[in-house]
């Protein structure tokens, strides 16, 4: 199983410690000398002030901080978590996504989702209603455009007539979030992972999605997932999923149980899981890449 960690910008008010090319050289090369196989962060161009109030995050630009992290690393994945698809004209998300992969020796993945924020899809002037339509669209255009030279494509609201984008990365899996049955389609037909979200009830509601509180449920979801990657034809080796355990404690806990939280890895495993997402604590840099450390120790390199 391979680890992956999100930047700790998981709070409003933030710690302006976080948003300094210090915190996140030392955030990043910690990772990176810990074990930690991808590292990403959350996309939030616009988020709503209502949201933030409510228990919402602030976030940095995903594209601008995986190129940064690209330009002090040599190996860690590079994985926005995630990239809410519809906000942005496919053709501007392929063309950032291929200079990072270019710039960091074809380490990105490209992990997505429609979002679920009606105020940031209308401050970003794109009709929520339509996301779904948008995503799909977005899908096409972004293998097209990595592909195909004189590529054309009659979009919602563009007409690509012709057009020819460089340079064009050997290979960007793109993982493909949330906890819908449309999701799982999706992965099964077009997309090389899965990556849900864990979702108790209460949040679910929120969020619009399908509950996912328990193994169990995850359980009932990839039997669903990989019934429809068999009726598609496709390979289940060459679909990753990425998902996290809450066994064993909170990982920057003092009384957090390594032997416990290796367990419930090695159950996710069993059940196809082969990306653990890590989340760590975001009230100090020095606590976040403490626990970075520390999960390397014994979790990582334990494994």
């Amino acid at each position: 199983m391979k680890h992956w960690v999100t930047y700790p910008l998981v709070s409003h008010p933030y710690d302006p410690a976080f948003v300094s090319k210090d915190a996140l050289v030392r955030f990043a090369q910690a990772a990176e000398r810990a074990g930690f196989d991808g590292i990403g962060f959350t996309d939030h161009p616009a988020p709503s002030h209502r949201w933030l109030q409510a228990g919402g995050h602030d976030a940095l630009d995903p594209f601008a901080a995986l190129a940064f992290v690209a330009a002090v690393t040599d190996r860690l994945l590079l994985i926005p978590n995630i990239v809410v698809l519809p906000y942005r004209n496919p053709f501007v998300v392929a063309k950032a996504v291929a200079t990072i992969d270019a710039l960091s020796d074809g380490r990105f993945v490209l992990a997505t989702a429609t979002g679920y924020l009606r105020g940031e899809y209308r401050a970003l002037g794109v009709d929520y209603d339509e996301r779904n339509e948008l995503f799909d669209e977005a899908i096409e255009v972004l293998r097209g455009a990595w592909t195909t030279e004189d590529f054309s494509y009659e979009g919602r609201h563009f007409t690509a007539t012709g057009q020819t984008a460089n340079p064009k990365p050997a290979r960007v899996p793109i993982w493909i979030g949330g906890n819908s049955k449309r999701a799982r389609q999706r992965v099964a037909e077009v997309g090389d992972g899965w990556n849900p979200f864990p979702s108790p009830a209460g949040l679910a509601r929120t969020t619009k999605t399908p509950a996912l509180e328990t193994v169990e449920d995850l359980s009932r979801m990839l039997e669903d997932l990989w019934r429809q990657v068999d009726a598609a034809g496709r390979d289940r080796d060459r679909i990753d999923v990425a998902f996290v355990t809450g066994e064993g404690g909170d990982p920057g806990g003092d009384d957090f149980d390594a032997d416990a939280h290796r367990e419930g890895l090695a159950g996710l495993a069993a059940l196809g899981v082969t990306w653990n997402g890590v989340g760590v604590p975001g009230d100090s840099i020095a606590h976040a890449i403490e626990t970075l450390e520390r999960y390397g120790e014994q979790v990582i390199g334990s494994g």
